[in-house]
């Protein structure tokens, strides 16, 4: 079994255009063209069962059309969406109420995209709420390639959110193995703190030895096979992860384990 814990799609309508302008952004190319009809196709052909969709909501007004959308296709086909907030909206509680009300299992927030720093009030705040609820908070890490300086969650600001969370039971997930392109510093400040890191748009970034000694020093219960699809490819990151020298026990985890067990707590 293999669980994709960060994907993205795209409406039908805009994902061409999107994917496109993103591409030329970042100065990469994707592995889909970013639909929901693409991402299952990539599952069918790349064995994976689940797929967790991260939707971004970049400004306020997004909320009611991310959510609904994202409750109407999750649990259908492998698809598991979480809902998105944005850190600007003061009825956050009620947001994520909402939000706990349509069945989703937990949030994405992206420090860049909604210009705010992971440890800033507002954003700790959310986080705090939301995992009084029980939800998942899945916080884009470290630089993010197609957006200017400054980083909003480095590996530093992160450790100072987490420290802040009163909830022993708090399910926080940093992506890019705890801060894209800030490896070293994920080693310094997160590594061994109670968060889990995903693997998303790793895959020949972070060399094979650094990211070994990141799952050993944090444990690999805490870390979830994630593509960041389309800029990550299924298979591509699938090997990759089957070719570390780790055990069978510690593949077996990352690959399926610890994200079934994080999503089955879920209240």
């Amino acid at each position: 079994m293999i669980i994709d814990f960060h994907t993205h799609i795209f409406p039908d309508g805009i994902a061409e255009r999107t994917i496109s302008k993103m591409e030329r952004e970042g100065q990469v190319r994707a592995f889909t063209r970013g639909t929901l009809n693409e991402l299952k196709r990539s599952m069918r052909e790349n064995q994976i069962d689940i797929s967790v969709i991260l939707p971004v909501v970049t400004k306020p007004s997004q909320f009611e059309t991310i959510n609904q959308y994202a409750a109407e296709i999750t649990g259908r086909d492998g698809i598991l969406s979480f809902g998105g907030i944005h850190p600007d909206m003061e009825d956050y509680r009620v947001k994520l109420d909402t939000i706990k009300r349509l069945g989703l299992k937990g949030i994405k927030l992206h420090p860049d995209y909604q210009a705010t720093f992971v440890d800033d009030p507002k954003m700790v705040r959310m986080i705090q709420y939301a995992t009084e609820l029980g939800l998942i908070v899945v916080l884009h890490a470290g630089l993010d390639i197609g957006l200017p300086d400054p980083i909003h969650c480095p590996p530093q600001r992160a450790a100072h959110m987490l420290a802040q969370i009163e909830n022993e039971n708090a399910k926080i997930v940093l992506a890019h193995t705890g801060g894209y392109d800030q490896w070293d510093e994920v080693e310094e400040y997160l590594v061994g703190k109670m968060v889990y890191l995903d693997t998303s748009y790793s895959m020949n970034k972070l060399s094979t030895e650094q990211f070994v000694r990141i799952v050993r020093g944090h444990g690999a219960d805490r870390i979830l096979f994630a593509t960041d699809s389309p800029w990550g490819g299924q298979r591509e990151t699938v090997d990759w992860v089957a070719g570390m020298e780790l055990t069978v026990e510690e593949k077996e985890r990352i690959f399926w384990r610890n994200g079934a067990e994080l999503m089955g707590n879920c209240e």
